[in-house]
């Protein structure tokens, strides 16, 4: 048997699923892209989509919920200048596409003379990043089931305290299908899969919170013994060591970031603020500051959709263009933002590959893919010996940033009080507050453990949810402000 190419695979996969059985080919899409050029409009693209989704949990040792679902549908938009006009539709017919063609090219503005033709067909570029199979299928039923029960039954062997257990496992397998005006054809076959542990820790009448979990673009079997053993050892000690926890101290102080995870600080502090739809409003902290410094010397923040196997990764965004690797700060200098097609054309720069919506009846905007800094030379334990007073933070839960300021407020979900060098006692309640370009500048120690996390982000904007990945080594952070309890 001979291999089709990859590109071509996804591409056959597509027509297979979004048109063939409606009817449609490419001669309707290139017909519908046709109706919507009229004088005045810019830009146009069609979005079609096609998503199953499956969902298992348990609780108190039972399967408890169980979901399956599919979606799909074509989103349709028309761009003129900065005005963008947009309708979707879950009906794949040709009616309903002539329909949603017909709707949007309104936008044009009669009397212009200026016409675009829909370009000669051409194959979009693309990366071949995770497999092109559905994850749901990578085991059965019985096999899931069997991995949560095991989720349970290792927790609870861990530890006495250990009270409860509650496990997820989601999977989604997203067929995507993007056509252009200039011709440009891309699709992409999107795996996505999901396990979840959280479990509760009781001891003389207190009772603490401890969660972990991963996941990527692979299939369920990825979670084997030993990956599943793991995070259920991660939760468990952090329930435990939370059972251990004293009121965090406030203040202003010295705050040490663990790897990994804490990546979401940047991400929310510092990497929408580099997102291209808000420096070309000038709304973003960022707005021309390109070229010059924004961070510390050895501070370099790369965006990357090409990773292998990662949950932020793609291998075409949802514009059609070939996910890259960016450079947003180099060694603390400024270099670009992420673009998506409209923006990038109003800036007067190329796509960065980070068009990206959560579905076909979602706008595109600029949107990060797996962002993180570059490891120094530090050793972590160095690092934390350096430390008279103040605070070792190793992972996070919720935050949140204001564009505009740059101010952002995290809490630490895992953190301890250090003095002279040694971690005193575990903290709780601790929240770290202060704004994205000035805490880059007060990055004092950079460590060599730059790690990206587990594969559980999801990154909200505009109301969109879409799945992302963040990283960093260990670092430290002179005179950051710390909110506490005590």
């Amino acid at each position: 048997m001979i291999a089709r190419e990859p590109t071509l695979a996804r591409l056959a996969t597509a027509h297979d699923l979004l048109l063939a059985p409606y009817g449609l080919d490419e001669t309707h899409v290139r017909r519908a892209l046709g109706a919507i050029l009229v004088p005045g409009v810019d830009d146009a693209d069609l979005y079609f989509q096609y998503t199953r989704s499956e969902g298992w949990s348990l609780e108190e040792g039972i399967v408890k919920t169980g979901s399956f679902s599919i979606d799909q549908g074509v989103g349709v938009r028309a761009v003129c200048g900065e005005k963008t006009a947009f309708a979707y539709s879950d009906d794949l017919s040709w009616a309903a596409l002539q329909d949603a063609a017909h709707s949007v090219r309104t936008i044009g503005t009669q009397g212009q003379s200026r016409r675009v033709k829909v370009g000669a067909r051409k194959v979009a570029k693309s990366r071949s990043l995770y497999p092109a199979h559905d994850p749901i299928s990578t085991l059965d039923s019985a096999a899931k089931v069997a991995l949560l029960e095991r989720v349970e039954r290792l927790a609870k062997a861990k530890d006495p305290r250990i009270v409860q257990v509650m496990a997820g496992l989601a999977s989604e397998y997203d067929v995507v299908l993007v056509a252009r005006a200039d011709g440009t054809l891309a699709a992409d076959v999107r795996p996505l899969v999901r396990l979840s542990v959280t479990v509760i820790a009781e001891h003389q009448g207190r009772r603490e919170m401890g969660s972990s979990g991963g996941g990527g673009r692979f299939g369920l079997d990825r979670f084997d013994d030993g990956l599943t053993a793991r995070y259920v050892d991660e939760a468990v000690q952090a329930a435990l060591v939370n059972l251990d926890s004293r009121p965090a101290p406030a203040g202003e102080m010295t705050v040490v970031l663990g790897p990994g995870w804490p990546g979401v600080l940047l991400h929310e502090a510092v990497g929408h603020g580099l997102e291209g739809d808000f420096n070309r409003k000038g709304s973003s902290a960022f707005s021309g500051m390109i070229g010059k410094r924004v961070a510390a010397k050895g501070v370099t923040v790369l965006d990357d959709g090409t990773l292998a196997d990662r949950r932020g990764s793609l291998n075409v965004d949802d514009e059609g263009c070939a996910s890259q690797q960016n450079v947003l700060i180099e060694d603390g200098i400024l270099r670009g933002y992420i673009q998506d097609s409209l923006n990038a054309r109003l800036m007067g720069v190329k796509p960065t590959g980070n068009g990206r919506r959560e579905s076909y009846a979602h706008l595109p905007m600029p949107r990060m893919t797996n962002t993180y800094m570059l490891g120094g030379d530090k050793e972590p334990a160095e690092i934390i010996a350096s430390i008279k007073k103040g605070l070792y933070a190793s992972n996070f839960g919720g935050g949140q940033v204001d564009i505009t300021s740059g101010k952002f407020v995290f809490s630490a979900s895992q953190a301890w009080w250090v003095e002279d060098g040694q971690l005193k006692y575990p903290v709780k309640g601790a929240t770290i507050v202060g704004s994205g370009p000035e805490s880059l500048k007060k990055v004092s120690l950079i460590g060599n453990d730059m790690a990206l996390d587990s594969g559980v982000g999801t990154c909200g904007k505009e109301g969109q949810s879409v799945p992302v990945g963040v990283g960093q080594p260990t670092l430290r952070m002179e005179s950051l402000t710390v909110g506490g309890t005590a």
